[in-house]
């Protein structure tokens, strides 16, 4: 009786257990994470992220079914820091500081870490991956959106949609800076021109006027994308 009672009991893992395959799917996900910073999402295999992880590529299949599963789970990671980063630089000021903030964060941390950043806006992808994507876009929105909505509520903007304007201005930046990010191709130009475009399209018109100092010159007080 005892035998059929375990044998029928399902499995339960332990707090250490499962806190031990946590840490092995992290590290997973960092190694994949950094050959994706490599090689971009055409040469990622999962061979090829084991043997950056230091594990079996057995071990890879046990956490994650197939390629389209861990990156996927590296979207998730990447973005969520992302996002976290642009959400602060834009947090506090009137909507023109917050606005180039925030463009200025995005743009600069996806330059300096090209190859993934190309992963993240452009690739080619499997159809899940490209499903994180869109989430991916649309937290980044989330966070204009908010900024042109109290720009609006408050006069510094002319009426409109802040849910249409934020998309359309995510949409915008991404496509600016595929070309330099495909091509591992840096210009001086790229970010003040991002940032002087979002504020014409939100309703600046004397952009001049509407910056705040220093706006000709990319933040640097933002980490870069990393592959960690």
């Amino acid at each position: 009786m005892n035998s059929c009672f375990t044998s029928c009991v399902a499995y339960r893992r332990t707090p250490a257990v499962q806190a031990r395959l946590d840490k092995q799917a992290g590290v997973i996900v960092h190694a994949a994470t950094r050959v994706l910073s490599r090689e971009g999402f055409a040469g990622l295999s999962m061979a090829a992220v084991a043997a950056e992880a230091g594990v079996a590529t057995g071990t890879v299949y046990k956490h994650y079914s197939g390629k389209a599963e861990l990156v996927t789970a590296v979207f998730r990671e990447v973005v969520t820091r992302e996002v976290a980063a642009v959400a602060q630089a834009g947090g506090s000021g009137g909507v023109v500081e917050r606005v180039t903030a925030s463009v200025e964060t995005f743009a600069g941390r996806a330059l300096k870490n090209p190859k993934l950043a190309y992963v993240l806006l452009a690739e080619p992808v499997d159809t899940a991956v490209d499903a994180e994507r869109l989430r991916f876009r649309r937290a980044f929105a989330e966070i204009y959106e908010t900024a042109v909505a109290e720009g609006v509520a408050d006069g510094q903007l002319p009426p409109q949609d802040p849910r249409i304007s934020a998309a359309a201005l995510v949409g915008a930046i991404g496509e600016v800076l595929v070309g330099p990010l495909a091509h591992a191709r840096q210009s001086e130009s790229v970010i003040p021109e991002l940032v002087a475009f979002a504020l014409r399209a939100l309703g600046f018109h004397d952009i001049g006027d509407a910056r705040p100092p220093g706006i000709a010159q990319p933040r640097d007080n933002h980490s870069p994308a990393s592959p960690e």
